[in-house]
Parts: C-alpha cells; sequence; structure tokens
C-alpha cells in the first residue's frame, strides 16, 4: 500500500522518531511518500536525516506561483469540492490563533498535495502534530484526497487545542493517534464520547541502535546529562537553579545539555553568573550517535520537565541502561516508575530536583546499575518502534478499508503488513510542534 505521511518541517534534529516510524512502516510492507511544508534547507546533523531529506518534497519550495496555479487547478476541475474546502478554511480561521489569508495559505497548500497523493496513488495520508500538517491534511481529504489520520503529541496542541481547531480535526479523521494515555486523555476532554472510538495510543519508538548497543557501566563520574531542545517547558533553568544550590553546598558536579534552543543565551547567561560555565557544558545540537556516547558517559539522564507529551530523550537514555530523574507531568509517570528505573519530582520544585541528583550520585554503583537494567527493560517492552508500527499500520489498513469506494486512493497490488493482534490503543500487555504556513 502506498501512504504519504504530512509534517510541517522534515526533517528535523529533535523529530529523529517520525524517521523511525516511517523507516518502520516501509519495513512492514509499506511505500511512504514523504511530503513537508519546509525543510530543505534546515540544519541537520545525521546522515540518516540527509537521505530522507533527498526522499522529501517540500510543499512551499517552489513559491507561491505553483501554490495559486494549483489553487487555480483545483477550482476549474473540482470547483463543489474546492467551495468546501473554502468554507471549512473559513470556519477554522474564526477561532484560531492565526488569521484567516494564513488559512487560504493552507488550502492552498493542500490543492497542491491532493494533485501529489492523486498523481501517486496514495491510498491513506498521515500528519504528524495537530497544528497546521493536520490542518492541511484534513482540506486535502475535503477536496477528494484519500482517508487521513493525524499524531497529537503534546504539550503544545493541548495548550491552544480549541485555537488549533483540534475537535474539529478529530471529528472529520479517520484516527487521531496519541504518544500516551494522558494524551489520548486529553483529547478524550475535546470530544464527545461516541468520537472516543478514533483516538487510540501509538507510542513514539526507538530503533536496533539503541537496543542493540552493548552495554556500558554507569559513569563514575558525577556527571548529569540533559537531552532536549532548550526551551522554557525543558525545565532547564530550573536545572541551572539546582546546580548553582549544589555548588554552594560545595557540590562537584558536572551537567551537559544536549540541544540548542531559543534559551540557549538566557541559560549561558546564568551560568556565568552563577560561575558555573566550567561545570555547565552545551553542546548544540549533535548527531544521534554522540548523543549515545553523552548519555553513555553520565551517571544518568535528567529532564526536570514542566509540559510534556513523553519524552523520546528519557526512552534513549534507558534503552541504554541509565536511570532518569525527571518529574510527574504528562505521560513520563507511564513510562518511569520512581524507585525501579529512576526518581521522579513534582514539577517546577528545584528542592526535591537537588534531592534527587544527590541520591542519584550517593546511590551504590550497583544500585545504578540495576536501575538502568530495569529501565532498560521497561522501554524495549513498551517502545520498541517496530511493535508500535504494527499498531499504527492496522489502524491505517481499517482507515483504508472503511473508506469510500468512490474514492480515488487505490491500494497498491502487494500484500499487506502483519497485523495487529489487539486493540492499537492497548499499551504494552494491557495492552512530543512547529507552527508555519
Amino acid at each position: 500500500m502506498r501512504i504519504a505521511y504530512l509534517v510541517n518541517q522534515y526533517p528535523m534534529v529533535s523529530h529523529s522518531f517520525i524517521r523511525r516510524e516511517i523507516l518502520a512502516l516501509e519495513r512492514l510492507g509499506f511505500e511512504v511518500e514523504r511530503i513537508a511544508l519546509r525543510g530543505w534547507d534546515s540544519e541537520i546533523v545525521d546522515a540518516d536525516d540527509e537521505t530522507e531529506r533527498a526522499r522529501t518534497r517540500y510543499v512551499i519550495r517552489a513559491g507561491a506561483l505553483r501554490l495559486l496555479l494549483a489553487t487555480v487547478s483545483m477550482l476549474l476541475t473540482r470547483p463543489m469540492h474546492f467551495l468546501q474546502a473554502l468554507r471549512l478554511a473559513l470556519r477554522m480561521s474564526r477561532q484560531a490563533e492565526r488569521p484567516l489569508p494564513i488559512h487560504f495559505a493552507y488550502l492552498a497548500e493542500a490543492c497542491r498535495v491532493e494533485r501529489w497523493l492523486r498523481a501517486g496513488g496514495v491510498a491513506h495520508l498521515h500528519a504528524h502534530f495537530g497544528t497546521n500538517s493536520a490542518e492541511v491534511a484534513m482540506l486535502v481529504n475535503v477536496l477528494g484526497g484519500p482517508s487521513w489520520s493525524f499524531t497529537v503529541h503534546g504539550p503544545e496542541e493541548f495548550d491552544k487545542a480549541r485555537l488549533l481547531g483540534l475537535p474539529e480535526k478529530i471529528r472529520r479523521c479517520s484516527f487521531v493517534v496519541a504518544i500516551s494515555s494522558f494524551g489520548r486523555s486529553q483529547l478524550f476532554r475535546l470530544v464527545g464520547r461516541d468520537y472516543w472510538t478514533k483516538v487510540h495510543v501509538v507510542h513514539c519508538g526507538l530503533d536496533r541502535a539503541f537496543f542493540s548497543a552493548p552495554a556500558r557501566l554507569p559513569s563514575t563520574t558525577h556527571r548529569l546529562v540533559c537531552v532536549g531542545r532548550l526551551c522554557e517547558q525543558k525545565g532547564q533553568l530550573l536545572l541551572v537553579e539546582a546546580m548553582n544550590l549544589l555548588a554552594r553546598e560545595g557540590k562537584t558536579y558536572e551537567l551537559v545539555l544536549v540541544g540548542d534552543g531559543e534559551l540557549r543565551e538566557e541559560i549561558e547567561i546564568l551560568l556565568h553568573a552563577y560561575g558555573l560555565a566550567d561545570r555547565v557544558r552545551i553542546t548544540g545540537w549533535i548527531s544521534s550517535a554522540d548523543v549515545r556516547e553523552e548519555i553513555f558517559a553520565s551517571r544518568a539522564l535528567v529532564l526536570p520537565s514542566f509540559a510534556e507529551g513523553l519524552p523520546v530523550a528519557l526512552m534513549e537514555a534507558m534503552a541504554l541502561r541509565r536511570p532518569v530523574i525527571s518529574t510527574y507531568i504528562a505521560g513520563i509517570p507511564e513510562l518511569v516508575r520512581p524507585g525501579e528505573h529512576g526518581w521522579l519530582v513534582p514539577a517546577g520544585d528545584v528542592e526535591a530536583l537537588v534531592e534527587a541528583m544527590e541520591t542519584c550520585f550517593d546511590s551504590p554503583a550497583a544500585t545504578v546499575t540495576s536501575m538502568g537494567e530495569a529501565a532498560r527493560d521497561r522501554v524495549l517492552a513498551r517502545h520498541n518502534v517496530d511493535s508500535e508500527a504494527t499498531k499504527l499500520a492496522a489502524l491505517i489498513w481499517q482507515a483504508v478499508g472503511s473508506a469510500s469506494v468512490g474514492g480515488f486512493a487505490s491500494v497498491v497490488g502487494r500484500a499487506g503488513p502483519r497485523r495487529s493482534t489487539g486493540h492499537a490503543e492497548n499499551e504494552g500487555t494491557k495492552t512530543s510542534g512547529a507552527g508555519g504556513l
């Protein structure tokens, strides 16, 4: 079956989980068309992302004229569909964060994407994030395109769910994916109970490189690593405050901040003000291999987030047999059991964060090693990308099978992927966005 992925920006350093999901679906037998609105000139550091960029089609790269031509063509060849999509774009703009002209731009983008999908015989369109990419996918469907779905990560989508029109998107899609049970509950809040059956949990997954990495004992140095975009929601400023309190107590701990972002300058100013520049290192964006080395060189990963979906950085550290220090928010407690896989603290509580960091360093090496082994077992059971892709594949096959017979999408004559034996929303044996045009 030929499907398409639609993302606002792809590839992107902090969104490697999308690449892993696409590749896992291809291993299951899908042909996946990559479509992004932007990202052809963004900074990337992984060779795998370079390969993905070469395989991606960019909607707005050719400029406004191509979008205008696609829009005019749609209006002339399919006027009724176009008017329905225009009315929907108008409705989406009424209580939206962005003004009406932006939603007209989304419609123009949808006109171009729909032509690509029709020409390629794409049977299903999946968008990542409930932002503009999901709106474009929804408009593609109204224009006569294939069945569609989207994945919601959070936390930005939950912060402004109404402004993004998430309820409308949930009602119109074939299905919507949440990356945690917490995320599913937030989507339940937006629509009536009759729509809850559309909401499924499919975790972000890790590939074999993390699970097959040779075991390395936790570092004996007093070093922690924090991996993530440098932004307010990840809590790095609070982490610097914690490091300052520890320094005032005479503790000589080290911290590595892996990533980059809008708060980098503010963090650097604070580090100099506290005299911590020699104890806290900021790497900027680095390759996946270098991220693994930074995790291996540390005793544990710390991520004192204020708001989250379910951080992939926690999964990666746990897969590499490192315990984690994080907060009791969003989907994190679903993955991390305090005392078994690491330590959880109340979000925003710097004293509790300091105590957890000290406990981590004071724990015997055997305890830290045991926690790391348990952490790896936990993430392997819940976040194997091939297992999670199988759940998503079952949902896609169901959506295509339920699509109206008169739709343009056709299934390629190829054996389908193995089907999930359980409900896609199940977890285990019970079984984390960008705006812009």
